[in-house]
Protein backbone atom coordinates (compact mmCIF):
# COMPACT_ATOMS: atom_id res chain seq x y z
CA UNK A 1 0.00 0.00 0.00
CA UNK A 2 1.46 3.41 -0.69
CA UNK A 3 -0.79 6.83 0.38
CA UNK A 4 0.38 10.36 -0.47
CA UNK A 5 -1.40 13.17 -0.11
CA UNK A 6 -1.41 15.25 -3.84
CA UNK A 7 -3.66 18.32 -2.96
CA UNK A 8 -5.47 19.86 0.06
CA UNK A 9 -7.53 23.27 0.83
CA UNK A 10 -5.17 26.73 0.27
CA UNK A 11 -6.51 30.08 0.55
CA UNK A 12 -7.02 32.48 -3.30
CA UNK A 13 -4.85 34.62 -4.00
CA UNK A 14 -7.13 37.52 -4.37
CA UNK A 15 -7.88 36.39 -0.19
CA UNK A 16 -4.23 36.77 0.50
CA UNK A 17 -4.20 40.16 -0.82
CA UNK A 18 -6.64 41.20 1.72
CA UNK A 19 -4.96 40.01 4.98
CA UNK A 20 -1.91 41.58 7.01
CA UNK A 21 1.36 40.36 5.90
CA UNK A 22 2.46 39.16 8.76
CA UNK A 23 0.72 36.07 8.46
CA UNK A 24 1.85 35.43 4.62
CA UNK A 25 5.90 36.07 5.75
CA UNK A 26 4.64 33.50 8.78
CA UNK A 27 5.60 36.15 11.25
CA UNK A 28 1.96 35.14 12.99
CA UNK A 29 2.87 31.23 12.67
CA UNK A 30 -0.50 30.52 10.73
CA UNK A 31 -1.20 28.02 7.09
CA UNK A 32 -4.09 28.32 4.51
CA UNK A 33 -6.19 25.24 6.16
CA UNK A 34 -5.93 26.78 10.02
CA UNK A 35 -7.28 30.12 8.17
CA UNK A 36 -9.96 28.56 6.49
CA UNK A 37 -10.61 26.68 9.54
CA UNK A 38 -10.62 30.03 11.85
CA UNK A 39 -12.63 32.00 9.11
CA UNK A 40 -15.51 29.30 9.68
CA UNK A 41 -15.79 28.74 12.76
CA UNK A 42 -15.53 32.77 13.88
CA UNK A 43 -18.25 33.11 11.25
CA UNK A 44 -20.60 31.37 13.43
CA UNK A 45 -19.74 33.88 16.21
CA UNK A 46 -17.99 37.38 14.84
CA UNK A 47 -19.95 40.16 13.80
CA UNK A 48 -17.10 40.60 11.38
CA UNK A 49 -17.73 39.27 7.71
CA UNK A 50 -16.32 36.12 7.02
CA UNK A 51 -13.74 37.65 4.55
CA UNK A 52 -12.30 40.22 7.41
CA UNK A 53 -12.05 37.60 10.28
CA UNK A 54 -8.25 36.68 9.48
CA UNK A 55 -7.46 40.43 9.29
CA UNK A 56 -9.54 41.49 12.32
CA UNK A 57 -9.22 38.57 14.44
CA UNK A 58 -6.00 36.19 13.07
CA UNK A 59 -3.27 38.28 15.09
CA UNK A 60 -5.15 37.47 18.60
CA UNK A 61 -5.95 33.59 17.91
CA UNK A 62 -2.86 32.89 16.15
CA UNK A 63 -0.53 35.29 17.78
CA UNK A 64 -1.46 34.37 21.67
CA UNK A 65 -1.02 31.15 23.72
CA UNK A 66 -3.94 29.45 24.60
CA UNK A 67 -6.17 30.94 27.36
CA UNK A 68 -7.59 27.32 28.48
CA UNK A 69 -4.45 25.80 30.10
CA UNK A 70 -3.43 23.45 27.02
CA UNK A 71 -1.18 23.66 24.18
CA UNK A 72 -1.02 25.78 21.43
CA UNK A 73 -2.57 29.37 20.82
CA UNK A 74 -5.83 30.44 21.02
CA UNK A 75 -7.10 29.09 17.48
CA UNK A 76 -5.74 25.62 19.31
CA UNK A 77 -8.08 26.19 21.74
CA UNK A 78 -10.88 27.11 19.37
CA UNK A 79 -10.46 24.27 17.29
CA UNK A 80 -10.55 22.03 20.47
CA UNK A 81 -13.75 23.30 21.77
CA UNK A 82 -15.12 23.02 18.42
CA UNK A 83 -14.64 19.20 18.15
CA UNK A 84 -15.51 18.79 21.97
CA UNK A 85 -18.39 20.73 21.47
CA UNK A 86 -19.19 18.55 18.24
CA UNK A 87 -19.92 21.71 16.18
CA UNK A 88 -16.67 19.87 14.13
CA UNK A 89 -19.14 20.98 10.83
CA UNK A 90 -17.08 24.09 10.48
CA UNK A 91 -14.07 21.70 9.53
CA UNK A 92 -15.65 20.41 6.23
CA UNK A 93 -14.76 23.40 4.54
CA UNK A 94 -10.97 21.77 4.32
CA UNK A 95 -9.91 19.28 2.00
CA UNK A 96 -7.50 16.47 1.36
CA UNK A 97 -6.54 14.85 -1.60
CA UNK A 98 -4.52 11.21 -1.79
CA UNK A 99 -3.59 8.77 -3.95
CA UNK A 100 -3.78 5.64 -2.46
CA UNK A 101 -2.31 2.61 -4.45
CA UNK A 102 -2.61 -1.12 -4.42
CA UNK A 103 -4.76 -1.63 -2.22
CA UNK A 104 -7.40 -4.64 -2.26
CA UNK A 105 -10.91 -4.84 -3.41
CA UNK A 106 -12.21 -5.60 -0.06
CA UNK A 107 -10.70 -2.48 1.31
CA UNK A 108 -12.38 -0.51 -1.63
CA UNK A 109 -15.87 -2.26 -0.76
CA UNK A 110 -15.45 -0.84 3.14
CA UNK A 111 -13.85 2.58 2.82
CA UNK A 112 -17.09 3.21 0.49
CA UNK A 113 -19.49 2.87 3.49
CA UNK A 114 -17.76 6.16 5.14
CA UNK A 115 -19.49 9.46 3.72
CA UNK A 116 -18.39 12.49 2.47
CA UNK A 117 -15.51 10.90 0.06
CA UNK A 118 -15.37 11.56 -3.13
CA UNK A 119 -13.48 8.59 -5.13
CA UNK A 120 -12.01 7.85 -8.54
CA UNK A 121 -10.99 4.24 -8.93
CA UNK A 122 -8.99 2.65 -11.58
CA UNK A 123 -11.81 0.59 -14.21
CA UNK A 124 -11.44 -3.34 -14.02
CA UNK A 125 -13.90 -2.76 -17.60
CA UNK A 126 -11.36 -0.14 -19.27
CA UNK A 127 -8.02 -1.23 -18.10
CA UNK A 128 -7.23 -5.23 -19.12
CA UNK A 129 -5.50 -7.18 -16.54
CA UNK A 130 -4.27 -10.09 -18.72
CA UNK A 131 -0.96 -11.80 -18.39
CA UNK A 132 -0.02 -10.24 -21.61
CA UNK A 133 -1.67 -6.80 -21.22
CA UNK A 134 0.39 -3.70 -19.88
CA UNK A 135 -1.01 -4.13 -16.36
CA UNK A 136 0.72 -7.75 -16.95
CA UNK A 137 -2.30 -9.25 -15.03
CA UNK A 138 -4.02 -8.41 -12.05
CA UNK A 139 -1.86 -7.79 -8.30
CA UNK A 140 -3.16 -9.38 -4.88
CA UNK A 141 -2.80 -8.38 -1.34
CA UNK A 142 -1.97 -10.91 0.59
CA UNK A 143 -3.22 -11.09 4.70
CA UNK A 144 -0.83 -11.30 6.98
CA UNK A 145 -2.60 -14.05 8.78
CA UNK A 146 -1.89 -15.66 5.37
CA UNK A 147 1.34 -14.72 4.34
CA UNK A 148 1.81 -15.86 8.18
CA UNK A 149 0.99 -19.40 7.84
CA UNK A 150 3.00 -22.42 6.77
CA UNK A 151 4.27 -22.68 3.77
CA UNK A 152 1.45 -25.23 1.91
CA UNK A 153 -1.35 -22.67 3.32
CA UNK A 154 0.15 -20.11 1.65
CA UNK A 155 0.78 -21.51 -1.49
CA UNK A 156 -3.03 -22.86 -1.49
CA UNK A 157 -3.83 -18.99 -1.56
CA UNK A 158 -1.30 -18.01 -3.92
CA UNK A 159 -2.11 -21.12 -6.46
CA UNK A 160 -5.95 -19.53 -6.42
CA UNK A 161 -4.57 -16.62 -7.42
CA UNK A 162 -2.48 -17.69 -10.44
CA UNK A 163 -5.43 -20.15 -11.57
CA UNK A 164 -7.71 -16.94 -11.59
CA UNK A 165 -5.31 -15.07 -13.76
CA UNK A 166 -5.52 -18.02 -15.92
CA UNK A 167 -9.31 -17.98 -16.61
CA UNK A 168 -9.24 -14.51 -17.08
CA UNK A 169 -7.13 -15.06 -19.71
CA UNK A 170 -8.76 -17.64 -21.08
CA UNK A 171 -12.19 -15.97 -21.07
CA UNK A 172 -10.75 -12.96 -22.63
CA UNK A 173 -8.97 -15.05 -25.25
CA UNK A 174 -12.39 -16.95 -26.26
CA UNK A 175 -13.65 -13.28 -26.62
CA UNK A 176 -15.29 -12.21 -23.34
CA UNK A 177 -15.02 -8.17 -22.80
CA UNK A 178 -13.50 -7.29 -19.97
CA UNK A 179 -16.13 -6.12 -17.94
CA UNK A 180 -17.40 -9.55 -17.67
CA UNK A 181 -13.36 -11.33 -17.42
CA UNK A 182 -13.17 -9.45 -14.37
CA UNK A 183 -16.33 -11.46 -12.36
CA UNK A 184 -13.91 -14.04 -11.90
CA UNK A 185 -11.31 -11.49 -10.05
CA UNK A 186 -10.96 -11.93 -6.14
CA UNK A 187 -11.98 -9.24 -3.31
CA UNK A 188 -7.89 -9.41 -3.21
CA UNK A 189 -7.44 -8.31 -6.43
CA UNK A 190 -5.63 -5.01 -6.15
CA UNK A 191 -6.52 -1.53 -7.02
CA UNK A 192 -5.26 2.26 -7.18
CA UNK A 193 -7.77 5.23 -6.28
CA UNK A 194 -8.11 8.99 -6.12
CA UNK A 195 -9.89 9.64 -2.76
CA UNK A 196 -10.78 13.45 -1.41
CA UNK A 197 -12.50 13.85 1.97
CA UNK A 198 -13.40 16.82 4.19
CA UNK A 199 -11.70 16.92 7.23
CA UNK A 200 -14.57 15.96 9.41
CA UNK A 201 -14.96 13.26 7.42
CA UNK A 202 -11.29 11.90 8.01
CA UNK A 203 -11.30 12.26 11.56
CA UNK A 204 -14.47 10.08 12.01
CA UNK A 205 -12.79 7.66 9.80
CA UNK A 206 -10.03 7.67 11.64
CA UNK A 207 -11.71 7.54 15.35
CA UNK A 208 -13.58 4.23 13.46
CA UNK A 209 -10.69 2.50 11.72
CA UNK A 210 -7.31 2.94 13.13
CA UNK A 211 -5.57 0.51 14.66
CA UNK A 212 -6.64 0.62 17.74
CA UNK A 213 -10.25 -0.54 16.75
CA UNK A 214 -11.19 -3.70 15.74
CA UNK A 215 -10.81 -3.00 12.14
CA UNK A 216 -9.59 -5.62 9.52
CA UNK A 217 -5.62 -4.95 9.54
CA UNK A 218 -5.75 -3.43 5.29
CA UNK A 219 -8.32 -0.28 6.47
CA UNK A 220 -6.60 0.80 9.58
CA UNK A 221 -3.27 0.92 8.09
CA UNK A 222 -5.08 3.40 5.38
CA UNK A 223 -6.45 4.85 8.62
CA UNK A 224 -3.44 5.64 9.97
CA UNK A 225 -1.28 6.55 6.47
CA UNK A 226 -4.18 9.31 6.30
CA UNK A 227 -3.20 10.74 9.76
CA UNK A 228 0.27 10.57 8.57
CA UNK A 229 -0.33 12.56 5.43
CA UNK A 230 -2.47 15.38 7.04
CA UNK A 231 -0.45 15.88 10.33
CA UNK A 232 2.69 15.96 8.27
CA UNK A 233 1.53 18.94 6.75
CA UNK A 234 -0.76 20.28 9.22
CA UNK A 235 0.86 19.50 12.61
CA UNK A 236 -2.17 20.98 14.37
CA UNK A 237 -4.52 18.59 13.61
CA UNK A 238 -2.63 15.88 15.40
CA UNK A 239 -4.73 15.94 18.61
CA UNK A 240 -8.02 15.45 16.71
CA UNK A 241 -6.71 11.96 15.47
CA UNK A 242 -5.81 10.84 18.99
Amino acid sequence: MNVKLIAHTALSDDFLRDIPSTFVNGEIPTNDRAAVALTAIRTCYSANKPSEIVALEGAKYFGQSASDGESGTEADRLFRHIVRSGHASTLEHLTYTFAIEGVSRSLLAQITRHRQLSFSVQSQRYVKFGSNDKSGGFDYVTPPSIGDTDGNTYRAYTDVMETLQDVYDRLRAAGVTAEDARMVLPNAAATNLVMTGNLRALIELYGKRNERTHSQWEIAALAEYIREEVTKVDAWLAPFFE
